[in-house]
Order: C-alpha cells, then structure tokens, then sequence
C-alpha cells in the first residue's frame, strides 16, 4: 500500500512539474517574441508627382510607464525638406527641419498613447515605393529605430520603416522646380529650423545602431529567459532527488 502511494505521490509530482516547465517555457517564448508596434504613413490616392499631398504618420506605442515624445524622419530621395509643412500634431508638438528631413516633437503624450500627426509634400517623386525612415523617442530616453527596408521579396525587417506606395502619375503630370528657400522669419509658428543632426541619429549612424540591436526585442529579455529555464531545471533536479530518496 505504501509503495502504490509514493509511486501515485511521485506521478503527481511529475505532472505538476511538466505543467510548471511548459507554462515556464511559454512566457519564455511569449517574451522573445519581436515587437509589433510600428510606424504607419497613409495618404489619399497617393500618385507619383502629385501635388501637396497631406501625409499621416502614426506612431505607436511600445512603452506602458514613458510617452512619446519625438520622431526624427529621414526623407527619400526625390523629397527635400523645404517641400515638407507641418500641418497637425500632439498638443504642443512642433516640427524643425533638418539637412535630411526633419523632427516633429514636444510634450509627451500619455504613456502607452500613440501619437499621429500630419505634413503636406509640395509634390511627390516619380517612384512606385517611399520609405521613411523614423527615430521615435520616449520621455524615459527609449529610441525605437524604425529604419529598415523592404526586400525584394517584400518581407521587411521587425523594424520596418514606414512605407508608402504609390499609384502612377496622372497623364501629363509634370515634375515641378526646385522648392523656394524656406525663410525660417516667414515660417508658421509650428515650424522652427533644426539643428544639424547627431552623428548617431543620421541615417547612417541609425542603421549602424539597429545592426547590434535585436530586432527591437530589449536587451533584458535573455536574462529573463535564462531564468525561467534555470528555474524549471532547479525543479527537474529537485523531483529527481527526493525521488530518489524516497526509494532508498
């Protein structure tokens, strides 16, 4: 009777193991999944060399305790920064161009709020395809670096950066001059001339970055997956153990 109750004890005991490890192992692999946030751009019958064209930029969130603060956008080639004006935003939020694009900023917007705002391109390029790149920023100083590129394939990275696409340009549609000189004196209120960019935060510099980045997955979460593996193997050891005291 004794040995059917230790053997019944001892099966008990290995199931709610088994049932530890696998929820153990899920939240593992709950937490390296790569983030799903990203940053959208959208227009109305988006055509190539189509005139003051209102683009929206939604940037979402991926912090739950710090807000949005800044989106740095490097502009493609066909688009300068003077063909770019603000048009709406965050409450406070103000834009500044740069060499390559410009920053829209201010106040944070309430943690884990995404924040959207509005520019209008004097004319857009005659090309299928624009990307955007973006650096988005949080009041704790997080920087998610929505940079990469779209493959041939057309399958982009964890941190794809915002893509339009464009229809064909309208029959007789022409490419426009260069864009007047922007005179930050005349400029509206939302506008202010930005300071040249960070070596960090340059196109270039924000590539170099994501490369020893993972994906976006933080840094923290193979310490947290190595101790949840530690923790179900701690358990295997101690089953194994009492077990074999119990037969001795």
């Amino acid at each position: 009777m004794g040995v059917l109750l230790s053997r019944t004890t001892r099966l008990r005991s290995v199931r709610r193991l088994a049932a530890v490890t696998a929820i153990l192992l899920s939240s593992a692999v709950a937490l390296a999944a790569p983030a799903s946030a990203h940053v959208e751009v959208s227009a109305e019958d988006a055509r190539a060399l189509a005139k003051n064209v209102t683009l929206t930029f939604n940037a979402e969130s991926e912090s739950s305790s710090a807000g949005i603060t800044k989106l740095q956008v490097f502009l493609p080639d066909g688009i300068a920064p003077e063909d770019i004006t603000y048009g709406e935003g965050p409450k406070g939020w103000k834009m500044a161009r740069g060499d390559d694009g410009y920053t829209v900023s201010g106040p944070a917007v309430s943690a884990g709020q995404d924040a959207e705002y509005s520019v209008t391109v004097r004319q857009l390029p005659e090309t299928d395809s624009l990307a955007f790149k973006t650096l988005q920023s949080y009041s704790d100083g997080r920087v998610d670096r929505w940079i990469e590129l779209k493959k041939s394939s057309g399958h982009g990275h964890g941190n794809s950066a915002p893509a339009l696409e464009l229809k064909p340009a309208a029959p007789g549609a022409k490419p426009a001059g260069p864009s007047p000189s922007t005179d930050t004196a005349s400029s509206a209120p939302a506008e202010e001339k930005a300071s040249p960019s960070k070596a960090d935060d340059s196109p270039k510099g924000a590539n170099a970055a994501a490369k020893k980045e993972d994906d976006g997955t933080p840094a923290a979460l193979p310490v947290a997956v190595g101790a949840l593996l530690l923790a179900a193997l701690g358990g295997l050891w101690w089953w194994k153990r009492r077990s074999a005291a119990g037969e001795s």
